[in-house]
């Protein structure tokens, strides 16, 4: 990855981090709190000096997930709709599903 910028124990270019790094987690969340792209609430929970806030319902259409392949970005409907990356293809970790209310409202 060259543009965005990800914030994090990253462990490679993809944006997957110490946490969570199979071949599936390529995606990182700009967090509502801070605007800053974290590869998942682990890492911005040991590196940024705030807790975390979820997306509002209100804001669902505001960019706030990066695909790690292809610097996508997708707002939190659009992520929440797709188990791929509408632009390269990339799958996602269906996992992350059961994490979807420590980022946004549910």
């Amino acid at each position: 990855m060259t543009g965005m910028r990800v914030l994090g124990p990253t462990v490679d270019d993809q944006t997957r981090c110490i946490h969570y790094r199979t071949e599936l987690d390529v995606i990182a969340i700009r967090f509502a709190c801070c605007g800053e792209y974290y590869p998942c609430h682990l890492c911005h929970a040991e590196a940024a000096d705030h807790p975390a806030e979820q997306w509002p319902l209100d804001r669902r259409d505001e960019p706030a997930v990066l695909c790690g392949v292809c610097e996508h970005e997708l707002t939190v409907a659009e992520y929440l709709g797709v188990d791929a990356c509408p632009a390269c293809g990339a799958a996602f970790n269906p996992g992350c599903k059961l994490h979807t209310e420590l980022y946004f409202e549910v």
